[in-house]
Parts: structure tokens; sequence; C-alpha cells
């Protein structure tokens, strides 16, 4: 029994002396600013802008649309305008792409 007592006292006062002589850590929180929707179409645009032709990417116009859309419709209204005459037939994509970019900012 005495020998069961003093591993409870002995462990206790090992508990008792981490936990009241450990400091508190200072942790760092990393706070990310909400992203602008509009700066994935931005890359894209300016990928066009460089020469870039349009490929599958076009698929995701409606959902960039849509997302942009959301926070601010008459850019949205604008961004629609914009992808519909770069993707006619002859468009001057590169040109396009430049005049778009312009209007988003």
């Amino acid at each position: 029994m005495r020998t069961y007592f003093r591993i409870c006292l002995l462990g206790s006062l090992i508990a008792f002396s981490i936990t009241a002589c450990s400091k508190p850590q200072n942790e760092t929180i990393i706070i990310k600013a909400a992203e602008d929707p509009l700066d994935g179409i931005r890359t894209v645009l300016d990928g066009y802008a460089k020469g870039q032709p349009i490929r599958s990417e076009a698929s995701s116009f409606p959902n960039y649309i849509s997302d942009i859309r959301k926070v601010n419709p008459e850019k949205a209204d604008i961004l629609e305008k914009g992808l519909q005459e770069l993707q006619k037939p002859g468009a001057k994509v590169q040109a396009k792409a430049k005049a778009l970019l312009e209007k988003l900012k």
C-alpha cells in the first residue's frame, strides 16, 4: 500500500511540475483574404492576350460567370459578352482578350 501511495504521489508531483512549469506557446494563425473571383478568369484571359489559343478551359466559362455574378453582376455581364465575342469564329482573340482584361480592372 505504501509503494502504491508513493507511486501515485510521485506521479502526481511529476504531472503537476510538468504542467506548472510549461509555458503557453505562441501560435501563429494565418488568415487568408478572400480571393477575388475574377483572378482565375484574368489568368485565362492573360494567356489569350499573350497568344494562347482557346482550348478546353472554355467549358469552364459558365462557372466563372456564375461565380462572379454572385459578387459583381455588372462585371459578370461584361465578362459574359466578352467571352462570347472571343469564341466567335474568326475572332481576334489576342486583341479582344486584352480589351476584356482592361474592362475587368
